[in-house]
């Protein structure tokens, strides 16, 4: 995959996410309804791995392993402790928070070499993710 179709992956899951926002009040954005988890808390938690993927991206371009090869009690772990660290944000700080973590995983991608592309490379914050993708679908449910 080229950094250019992986620009376009990105971008369109994550056009798929904003527009599963589209229409939701602001006290919507905040009800927990989605497996107790609010819209806002799902956004936080998405720009939390955004954040890792774009280090991610950024550690393997400099020549290095990954530091993310989790196991799926751990991966569970890391979940729960994000999701208590980042709910008490408010939902402006988290709109900015998803914003500004896509758009460190759009330079890390773009400064990133051809070699720093191959998803074999990468632990739990892949490098071709559909997560954004399928947190739009909960919001949308």
């Amino acid at each position: 995959m080229t950094s250019e179709e992986l620009l376009d992956h990105h971008r369109r899951l994550h056009a798929e996410l904003l527009a599963s926002l589209e229409g939701l009040s602001d006290a919507q954005l905040q009800e927990p309804t989605i497996d107790g988890w609010s819209v806002k808390d799902n956004l936080a938690h998405l720009a939390f791995w955004d954040d890792l993927r774009a280090d991610e991206i950024t550690r393997i371009s400099a020549g290095h392993a990954s530091a993310l090869h989790l196991d799926g009690g751990q991966d569970g772990r890391l979940n729960e402790l994000a999701y208590q660290l980042r709910r008490g944000l408010s939902l402006d700080q988290v709109r900015w928070e998803i914003d500004h973590s896509f758009r460190r995983l759009e330079a890390a991608i773009q400064a990133a070499p051809s070699t720093a592309l191959n998803p074999d490379l990468y632990g739990e914050a892949g490098l071709v993710s559909g997560h954004a993708g399928e947190h739009a679908r909960y919001i949308v449910e």
